[in-house]
């Protein structure tokens, strides 16, 4: 039997969640445009009409607006989405005019840009520095403590107490990696490299497909090996030490997406389990109602994902610009107006068309089109 935090809870975390999270972002923007000497005019958490706000004694607007789903900083002399002189820009005089964004060089440009991304890894990396800190590393050693009777390991020939190397090609230092490799590979042959004693085998190994519902009533469509870890063990941490293992884990997360998001490509994976802000609004409650810990980690994870996605070359999101910024670096002279522009419109219709494909599938994740198909027929 499922359960689920009320509907209220729900959206009291989630609003939490992406406006923290948004927050940060946004952050990153600003400070590294005030580094700059760069005017901020705005800076919203959401967007449309403004439910609160002030303006400080550099005459930025702080303000919340009423739709939690993004936010932004509006820097003097951006005019535009393609950042193009207007007129008024023009005519403004040399000392305001030094404070816009339009007039600062390409590689500050640039840096103000990447860092919104920056600071949500930045921020997944200082979450794990004391997570690590206050609790350990959970660390498992690779070996295969029991082998389940028909499983594909049995099958592959793995045997009890071996210990795996590498899994496709990757080499694995815990049983959280294997996991981690497999879960996302359901079907697919892997090679496996192990030591028995003392030698070295070779096998392949295909997981099993299988679905599994937690105590929420998700489904998850995941790959298993049939391999049963020896015992957890939460392994201190040098302090000395925490800032790499941190970093370490940010790039586990981020090499994980970019699997994931490349076999829903190649079709390898269905693409219904995409997910969108009504499946981060469901989870957010979800976690919340665990406690601290489990929303905590939770804010790590959707903070990397917010750094991650917004690299990505898509013109409108931060890795758009930085493409068009590479692009006016190597030939030397700025991308044209109206080809910006084409590009910037291109990725607007791209990003709202994917955002009412994946809400869609959340809706359709919910139940909602199989009841809608009952009630007509």
């Amino acid at each position: 039997m499922s359960s689920s935090p009320g509907l209220l809870f729900t959206l009291a975390s989630f609003a939490f969640v992406i406006g923290l999270l948004v927050f940060v972002h946004e952050l990153g923007h600003y400070l590294a445009g005030r580094w700059f000497g760069v005017k901020a005019d705005v800076f919203s958490i959401g967007f449309g009409r403004e439910m609160v706000g002030w303006t400080d004694k550099r005459g930025t607007r702080w303000k919340v607006a009423w739709l939690p789903l993004g936010g932004y900083v509006r820097f003097a002399g951006d005019m535009n989405a393609a950042s193009q002189p207007t007129p008024e820009w023009l005519a403004l005089p040399a000392a305001e005019r030094n404070k816009t964004f339009q007039c600062k060089p390409l590689w500050q440009r640039a840096i103000i840009v990447a860092a919104g991304p920056a600071i949500n890894f930045a921020f997944a990396i200082a979450i794990f520095i004391g997570f690590f800190g206050i609790y350990g590393q959970p660390m498992t050693p690779p070996v295969a403590g029991q082998v389940m009777p028909g499983s594909a390991a049995e099958m592959a020939g793995i045997k009890p107490n071996d210990r795996l190397v590498s899994v496709d090609g990757q080499q694995v230092k815990r049983f959280e990696d294997i996991a981690r490799i497999v879960q996302l590979r359901p079907g697919q042959a892997l090679p496996i490299v192990i030591q028995r004693g003392g030698e070295t085998l070779r096998m392949v190994a295909t997981p099993t497909d299988e679905y599994q519902r937690d105590r929420f009533g998700n489904q998850f469509h995941v790959g298993r090996l049939g391999i049963a870890q020896t015992s957890l063990a939460w392994v201190p941490v040098p302090f000395y030490r925490l800032p790499d293992v941190a970093t370490v884990e940010v790039f586990k997360t981020v090499g994980s997406m970019t699997d994931a998001i490349g076999q829903i490509i190649t079709g390898r994976r269905s693409i219904k389990e995409m997910g969108g802000p009504l499946k981060i609004a469901q989870y957010s409650g979800q976690q919340a109602s665990q406690g601290a810990e489990s929303l905590i980690m939770f804010i790590a994870l959707i903070s990397i994902n917010l750094g991650f996605i917004n690299l990505l070359p898509v013109p409108m999101l931060d890795g758009g610009h930085l493409l068009l910024y590479a692009a006016e670096a190597v030939i030397r002279r700025p991308i044209p107006p109206k080809v910006q522009e084409q590009a910037f419109r291109t990725g607007f219709a791209l990003l709202m068309g994917l955002m009412v494909f994946v809400t869609l599938l959340d809706l359709g994740s919910f139940g909602l089109w199989d009841q809608i198909s009952s009630l007509i027929g």
